[in-house]
């Protein structure tokens, strides 16, 4: 079985410090550590299944949206000739990530 690499784009690495600062400044540092990194943990497994999620070629074309414990989004997209998964977004909450990604 080919491994594909993830790649972050620079909005969703955004959104993941927003994230943490959205949940330290409510919790504790330690708290939004567990929780961030258990989401790029989670991105990662998408190197052995990348076709994972709902494909939404309805939203914008080759978009998969898989979820993270039920409140976070992860909007991303395979390119299987270059074996790549670029994380496009990620969404906290109640966010209409569906209106923000539409192109």
């Amino acid at each position: 079985m080919k491994k594909y690499t993830v790649a972050f784009t620079p909005e969703a690495e955004e959104q993941l410090a927003e994230l943490y600062g959205y949940i330290a400044e409510r919790t504790s540092s330690a708290t939004a550590l567990r929780f961030t990194s258990a989401i790029v943990d989670y991105c990662d497994t998408l190197q052995d299944f990348p076709h994972r999620g709902t494909q939404r070629d309805d939203v914008r074309p080759g978009l998969r949206i898989s979820h993270y414990k039920r409140n976070t989004a992860i909007a991303f997209a395979v390119d299987d000739a270059s074996a790549e998964v670029t994380i496009i977004g990620i969404f906290y909450g109640g966010r209409n990530y569906l209106a923000l990604l539409a192109p």
